[in-house]
């Protein structure tokens, strides 16, 4: 599948100069004449990078950078700005806001290709992304545990999946099972960031797995703040009609129909506090145990493990 870049320039000349020479590598492109449409496509297309101008209209190539890199979401993505000639106040100020990389206008074709060769290597080494939501993949997930162990620091690892997901998918097909997934990303980060710490982690394994790091002392609220957040927000995936009746018809394993209740979040909380953990792996077999718990429940629910080591 094609990288997908978006080139961000009020200039349409440059833009076209642009896709010109990212077409000698099949990269497809997308443009956006100002920082408000940057913006917007930003937040809807799975980009693979940004060429972005620094002095662009409405707003401009450093704000939409800094909240690029605010953005849990999307701060992975890797921004190149494109600076005037000289203008080292452009290059200092992009940097500042977050950018990987600059080129100077006028710039040369081969070399802003290997830039965006390079970056783009990088990117994928260092985070190893989910294509779906850009969240930290499994690479990620287990350098950020293997870090909270070395450091021998109190942590609480949430494992979250979603329930009834599979039918819900058979019924409303893949692209709106995607949408339910992104939004479960969005719902985790808000959660996150209004009632964890400033580095808690989010990771996405896969699927409609996903995997939260923060702490003993915050954990509790944050799970219930997301399964709040879920359990209002679900709805909204439905229809009418599926909305009022609460559940969905689904064929079971051997073609019985069944009344499937509305998709719902289950958490299982591994946390060192009571018990010690010196492993990965370990930290992922007590995640999946907990999880199955929960998922034997009634709607959304998480269970933390308070089991202490002899």
């Amino acid at each position: 599948m094609a990288i997908k870049i978006l080139v961000v320039d009020d200039e349409p000349d440059i833009r076209d100069i642009l896709k010109l020479t990212l077409s000698e590598e099949n990269y497809e492109v997308f443009e956006a004449g100002d920082g408000e449409e940057a913006l917007r496509i930003i937040q809807t297309k799975p980009l693979g990078l940004v060429l972005l101008d620094y002095k662009i209209p409405k707003i401009d190539g450093r704000e939409v950078c800094r909240r690029v890199k605010k953005d849990l979401l999307l701060r992975h993505l890797p921004i190149i700005m494109l600076t005037a000639k000289g203008d080292i106040d452009d290059k200092v100020g992009g940097i500042d806001a977050g950018a990987d990389d600059y080129v100077v206008k006028p710039f040369e074709p081969k070399e802003l290709l290997a830039r965006i060769r390079m970056i783009l290597r990088r990117t994928e080494r260092d985070l190893e992304a989910n294509p779906l939501t850009r969240l930290p993949g499994n690479v990620s997930i287990i350098n950020e545990l293997s870090r909270r162990l070395e450091n021998k620091s109190l942590f609480a690892v949430c494992y979250l999946d979603l329930d009834k997901f599979k039918s819900y998918n058979d019924k409303y097909g893949f692209e709106h099972g995607d949408e339910v997934i992104r939004e479960t990303a969005r719902i985790l980060i808000r959660s996150t960031q209004e009632t964890g710490n400033p580095d808690d982690f989010i990771g996405h394994v896969g699927g409609d797995d996903f995997v939260v790091v923060t702490t003993p002392e915050a954990v509790d609220n944050l799970c219930k703040k997301i399964i709040a957040d879920f359990e209002s927000e679900a709805p909204s995936f439905y229809n009418e009609t599926d909305r009022q009746t609460g559940y969905i018809t689904a064929r079971d394993r051997k073609g019985q129909e069944q009344k499937v209740p509305l998709v719902s979040i289950s958490i299982g909380v591994v946390t060192n506090e009571f018990r010690k953990i010196t492993h990965v792996a370990e930290i992922g077999e007590i995640g999946a145990e907990l999880k199955g718990f929960a998922k034997q429940m009634e709607r959304s629910n998480y269970i933390k493990d308070k089991r202490k080591t002899e």
